[in-house]
């Protein structure tokens, strides 16, 4: 499905810049340090924690979202190791400082402790957790991601699947989203950032 939604699409389909939460939250970024871009689409989000240090490694199941990843960052003359890559096949015992999913929210509920848990799994101690994404009101504004609730995250789905981590930050809200023509509109956001004991 995802294949088929880029492919159909004659430009990026979520835009070229990263999303809104990563700009205003700039003390995310670990220059030098090592980052995991999950389920990273065209690139948007992994390019953008490359060009401000970091050595980033991303993957999506799209051949063509990856494509337009490598040429996102060719364009802004940064590194970005772009790998075609399912959930499942991933290396999630390979470990990085900062693992970053931003709209990954594609997971039916009974596969999310699976998720969460491969999350947690390639974050070195001491590593960042970067999510960001949709909670249940999304569904009535419709402007992007899963029409089914149970899909979405609130702050105590979040903080229990990650018990005793630091969170750093853990905010909701709602803004009006421009990411090219596959977010737009007021949306219902979430941020969760939490460090791994």
């Amino acid at each position: 499905m995802w294949e088929d939604r880029y492919r159909g699409s004659d430009e990026y389909l979520f835009g070229t810049e990263p999303a809104r939460f990563l700009i205003e939250n700039p003390w995310l970024v670990i220059p030098g340090a090592t980052a995991l871009a999950v389920s990273d689409g065209e690139g948007r989000n992994g390019v953008h924690l490359a060009a401000a240090g970091m050595h980033v490694t991303s993957f999506d199941l799209s051949p063509t979202a990856v494509s337009r990843a490598r040429a996102l960052a060719a364009g802004r003359g940064v590194a970005l190791d772009a790998r075609v890559s399912d959930w499942k096949a991933w290396e999630w015992e390979r470990p990085y400082d900062l693992v970053m999913g931003i709209f990954i929210q594609f997971m039916p509920p009974d596969q999310r402790p699976a998720q969460f848990a491969d999350l947690a799994r390639t974050l070195k101690p001491g590593g960042r957790l970067v999510l960001h994404g949709y909670t249940p009101e999304q569904v009535a504004l419709a402007t992007g991601g899963p029409s089914n609730p149970a899909q979405m995250w609130t702050p105590a789905l979040l903080t229990a699947a990650f018990p005793g981590w630091r969170i750093e930050r853990l905010a909701t809200y709602e803004r009006d989203v421009q990411e090219g023509r596959g977010h737009s509109g007021r949306s219902a956001l979430i941020d969760f950032v939490a460090r791994k004991p």
